[in-house]
């Protein structure tokens, strides 16, 4: 502890000194380099799967909204459920925006704090780019840290390289709660004319205390009556249900994409005023082999006997408690595409492929022996095997248009063959076109998946010394269909879907994972309107959902996020100030069960919403620099009451003063 104190004392010094010599001398500096966001030396991309295609994305240099990275809500969107302390667990509670289950169970509830091959950025910047920020709030025992880092250089115009680290350290405003998680990654790349190139990896290592939430949630709502007459309390001091226990979870992914294209060469003919010819290489066709491998690991460990009451069963060994589980895949496809805009005739692209995926998963032996009085009889006759291996065969295709200003559309089907994935199936697709309305241009889109898939292996089998399942589910079917249509000059964007899905699996009111034998239908509207006048501004964002089914999907029926700032420069100083709120109706609340980071249905009947979320804020950009400072949580004791739970027993963090600060270096 006292290394890192020092290390970030360290940094904090160096950051003011390096701010300082920015301030003083901007001019100078924005002289003697170009910024490294310009589109004509610099681009960023994401890959695409499963043959690397290249998706568009941007280089994070922005201002506006800079302080909600430092929000533990924000990392999971508009309308969250979390437990409490930033980089922890948390679900989005706006269900059209929540990313689809994964393969290990244990990383679904950080994936935004998680790195993934499907966000990883490629840059190509020309001159070396480093982007440096660090983010910190709340008092020493209550400090919020962060320090993030990203490079990116270019070996020549066709090769580049990159990496980054995240590391993250959080002591939490409740006992118990702290957490820590690094994350680390290269990347590389090479574009060729005829051959292409795309490497990345990534590790990562979090590492939470699990509290169990508060004993009495009356310690928030009504701390008079639990303090005889006192409305103050401190709270760190809030007795939590379990005192010794932790979860980490770890994992690495690595990717690497080969594409080689044939083709033709086309002279150009030249210019009324340039008479020489140049010749270009035209791509048609291409084959594309990509290997991914990943593997991650889950263990909660709880060794303190006095947090036995917390749990209902117990299985393996009383008083302690160390489960594992891990798994790892390894992936190969192999496709062929005929490329898109070779010719006028060539109006889209076609790809087919064939994917094939091996993995193993292992948990905690099985070591129960014989009944023993003291313990939860084993629920099954037959006992858990250590590891298995499972195999997938599957092949798909997809056809898409992605050049031309009038329509671009993309879809895909892929259908399993072999092994675990025969009889599944995923077909998605999307259109999207642009038009213009009077002054002002239209964009309509529209999607639409079908997916018929097996659960996954530790939602089918499960042992530990508290949970124990062995699940026959069938098949989840899900129908999604939906649009938008955005009106740029207006600042509106309307958007609207609907989702079917059958055999839905959730976590009943015993954390177990259940399957919904019948239909559930899911509606969800969202209205995007951007509203300003000079430097005034106001952004919302307005959703509603409902869902049938009973009790099986809980959502808030409303939710709002509403950004009132005013935007202005002094002299070359960027400044965006304003007051942002996060609000959701109120609605039956999810609980978290720390032995299986899972989110479920309690029957407690309690009820969370219907609180407003409120941060107080100053965005500013000067040069390559930008910073924040923000009072979080703004509103707590001032107005909307005192019910800010998101989960069952899990309180949203007092209010709090935090700083941020990002210098996007160009070498």
């Amino acid at each position: 502890m006292r290394k890192f104190v020092a290390v970030k004392r360290l940094f904090r010094d160096i950051v003011l000194l390096l701010t300082a010599l920015i301030s003083c001398d901007s001019a100078v500096l924005a002289a003697e380099s170009k910024p490294v966001t310009d589109g004509s030396l610099s681009y960023a991309w994401r890959f695409l799967p499963p043959l690397g295609d290249r998706m568009p994305a941007t280089i994070d240099t922005l201002m506006l909204n800079y302080a909600n990275v430092a929000i533990p809500s924000m990392a999971f969107g508009n309308a969250s459920a979390i437990t409490g302390n930033y980089g922890t667990e948390g679900i989005g509670m706006i269900y059209f925006n929540r990313p689809d289950p994964t393969q290990f169970m244990f990383d679904y509830p950080l994936l935004p704090y998680l790195p993934d091959i499907s966000s990883q950025i490629f840059y190509n910047t020309r001159v070396p780019m480093t982007l440096l920020g660090y983010e910190t709030g709340g008092a020493s025992e209550t400090a919020q840290d962060r320090l993030h880092a990203t490079f990116s250089g270019n070996i020549n115009k066709r090769a580049q390289v990159g990496a980054f680290m995240d590391f993250l350290y959080s002591r939490g405003y409740y006992d118990k709660q702290s957490m820590k998680d690094f994350v680390w990654g290269a990347s590389g790349s090479y574009m060729g004319d005829r051959y292409e190139m795309q490497a990345a990896f990534s590790q990562y290592n979090s590492l939470n205390k699990e509290n169990g939430g508060i004993v009495d949630d009356l310690y928030i709502l009504d701390p008079e009556e639990v303090q005889g007459g006192s409305g103050k309390i401190n709270s760190r001091s809030i007795p939590v249900n379990l005192t010794g226990a932790h979860t980490r979870v770890r994992g690495l992914q690595l990717m690497l994409n080969n594409r080689y294209k044939l083709g033709f060469c086309r002279v150009i003919e030249p210019e009324p005023d340039d008479s020489v010819e140049r010749t270009v290489f035209v791509p048609v066709s291409a084959f594309a082999h990509t290997l991914s491998f990943r593997n991650g690991y889950h263990m909660f460990r709880d060794d303190v006997a006095a947090d036995a009451d917390f749990w209902k069963n117990t299985y393996l060994t009383p008083g302690t408690t160390r489960d594992e589980s891990s798994y790892w895949t390894l992936d190969n496809t192999v496709g062929i595409q005929l490329l898109e805009g070779f010719n006028k005739w060539a109006r889209f692209g076609l790809s087919a492929f064939v994917h094939h995926q091996v993995a193993k998963y292992t948990q905690t032996p099985d070591t129960i022996q014989a009944p023993d009085p003291s313990l939860t009889p084993f629920p099954f006759e037959s006992r858990f095997n250590h590891s298995e291996v499972e195999n997938r065969l599957s092949v798909g295709a997809r056809l898409d248009k992605r050049i031309g200003a009038i329509i671009r559309y993309n879809a895909e089907a892929e259908i399993g063959l072999i092994g675990r994935a025969a009889g599944e199936l995923r077909l998605q697709g999307d259109l999207s076109t642009k038009f213009k309305v009077r002054s002002d241009s239209m964009e309509v889109k529209a999607y639409g998946f079908f997916t018929n898939q097996r659960p996954s292996f530790f939602m089918r089998n499960y042992l530990s010394n508290h949970f124990v399942w062995r699940n026959d589910f069938g098949m989840t079917r899900r129908l999604r269909i939906g649009g938008s249509v955005d009106f740029p000059l207006c600042g509106t964007t309307i958007s609207a879907g609907v989702e079917n899905v059958q055999n839905q699996v959730y976590f009943n009111a015993d954390a177990m994972p259940v399957q919904h034998s019948g239909n559930i239908q899911v509606f969800s509207a969202t209205l995007d309107q951007r509203l300003g006048f000079g430097i005034w501004h106001w952004d919302n964002q307005i959703t509603y959902q409902t869902a049938s089914g009973g009790d099986v999907l809980r959502l808030p029926v409303l939710s709002i996020y509403s950004n009132m700032y005013l935007l202005f420069r002094i002299a070359t100083l960027k400044v965006q100030f304003g007051v942002d709120c996060d609000y959701m109706t109120r609605y039956n609340a999810l609980a978290y069960q720390p032995a299986t980071m899972a989110f479920y249905n309690q029957s407690e009947g309690i009820m969370v919403g219907n609180y407003p979320l409120c941060n107080a804020y100053i965005n500013m950009k000067l040069g390559k620099v930008r910073f924040f400072v923000m009072c979080s949580h703004v509103n707590q004791g001032l107005f909307g009451g005192e019910n800010y739970f998101s989960t069952a027993h899990n309180p949203l963090n007092p209010r709090r003063f935090q700083l941020g600060l990002t210098i996007d270096f160009a070498n």
